[in-house]
Formats: C-alpha cells, structure tokens, sequence
C-alpha cells in the first residue's frame, strides 16, 4: 500500500489534471454541475455493480471514476468563488467531528445504535425540521423505503422485536388479499406499497439489505434465463416455440449453475 506521502502526491496530480483538463480540453470546459449530474449518477450504480461482484479491481477503478466527479465538480465550484476541494473536505471532516464526538468528546456510547441515535439527535440541533430531511427525493423507492425506516429507528420509532414486524407483514398481506378479492385496483396498489414497505422493514431487522438481496436475485434470474436461452440455440430452437414445461427442464438445469 501507498504511504500518506504517495496517496497526497497522487491525488495532487489529479488535482493538476483536472486543471489541465478545464483549460484544454473541450469536452471539459464545456461542462457544468447539471451536465455532470446524470453522468454521476450513472458512475455510482457502476460502482454499485463492482461492489455487489466483489470486484476489487472493479471496485477502484470506479472509486476513480466518483471521485474524478467530485473533483470536478469542486473545481467549478472553485471558479464561481464558491467552494474548492479543500472547503469540500474540511466541510465533510468538520461534520464528521461533530457527530461524533463519543471520539472527539465526552459523550459515551455503549453500541452501535446508541452511535446512530446521537447522530440524528444532532442533526436536529443542527437545525433541521425532520430527521426524514436527509432522504434524497430521487432515491430509488426500495433504497428510500429503507433509509426512511433507518432515520427514523434512530429516533426510537422501531418496533422492539423481528416478530413484530413479520406478524405487520403478515398482516399487510391480509389486507392486500382482500383488496384482491374485491377487485379494487387502487386499493391493491396501496396495499401492495405496505407490504413491500413492511417486507423492506424485516429485512432491516434480519439484517439483509433489501436493495443488495433484490438485486442478487435479478442477477440469478438473468444468469438463469440467459443459460436456458443458450441451451435452447444449441438445441437450434426458438423460445416463442416451446412449451413452457420444455422451457422449465432448461430453467431446472440453470440452477445447478446459478444458485
């Protein structure tokens, strides 16, 4: 690994990249904060991706790509005398002393959750209305959903046991059940919604993530259909031919692989 004189010296150089970059490159000078936005939000799922893999290689290659954003946008910052990296990170280094100062205080903590708590307890000093002010709008809805439940957990509005909260899924299943039987498409809707927003509440209490298990079985169920896909070229067919029980005896042998 790099010493503390290496990792500074790196990153000094894309500091001097980036400046190159804006002043030559016209690509780069043509760039503004809103430009950059999709295409950040785009580098984080990618790196999204490698981290789900495990790909460590992945991994930092894509870290580069997030902070060549933030780089970025800290240097356009800079040129509207706003902010530049070094506001950026004494920003992030000032509120991470803040909140924590069962390290950089007096404050004494026993666990984890009593660290979570303190933490929404101080944003609220800090002026905010809702300890829900923190959860991005454009949050995916499953991530949302969690990081709702999380936040507000942090303020003791949780239920005590795993129990708990599986009998309330059980019984948004109920009520969505019923709704079905009545054929109310907007009450089904509505109940559907609580159940996937109880479902994400137990995987918090079982310790899964929910985004995390969701996407591994998106990407058992692609590696699967893309294997009975193949193994049915081989068989020099066409998906739309075949019955669904001959489709199934490939889907079955998928699963030998793909688990």
């Amino acid at each position: 690994m790099n010493t503390r004189k290496q990792q500074l010296a790196a990153f000094n150089r894309l500091l001097d990249i980036m400046n190159d970059l804006r002043e030559q490159c016209p690509w780069d000078k043509k760039q503004t904060l809103q430009s950059l936005r999709h295409l950040t939000i785009e580098e984080t799922y990618e790196l999204a991706d490698a981290i789900l893999d495990n790909d460590l290689e992945e991994i930092k290659k894509e870290l580069g790509d997030v902070l060549l954003h933030i780089v970025f946008y800290a240097k356009i910052g800079s040129e509207k005398q706003a902010f530049d990296i070094a506001d950026v990170a004494n920003s992030i280094s000032d509120k991470l002393i803040d909140r924590h100062p069962h390290i950089y205080g007096d404050v004494v903590v026993e666990n984890e959750e009593q660290v979570k708590q303190n933490w929404e307890k101080l944003k609220l000093k800090e002026g905010k209305k809702s300890v829900l002010e923190g959860v991005p709008k454009s949050l995916p809805a499953v991530i949302k959903a969690n990081r709702i439940q999380d936040k507000v957990a942090g303020v003791g509005f949780d239920w005590e046991e795993p129990h708990q909260v599986w009998e309330k899924v059980q019984e948004e299943l109920s009520e969505l059940n019923e709704e079905i039987n009545n054929n109310n498409q907007e009450k089904i809707e509505k109940e559907f919604g609580d159940v996937l927003f109880s479902m994400i509440n137990y995987a918090r209490f079982i310790g899964v993530n929910p985004e995390n298990a969701l996407e591994k079985t998106n990407k058992k169920f692609i590696n699967r259909f893309q294997y009975l896909e193949e193994a049915v070229k081989k068989e020099g067919k066409q998906l739309s031919d075949m019955t669904l029980a001959e489709m199934d005896v490939h889907w079955e042998n998928s699963k030998e692989f793909f688990k």
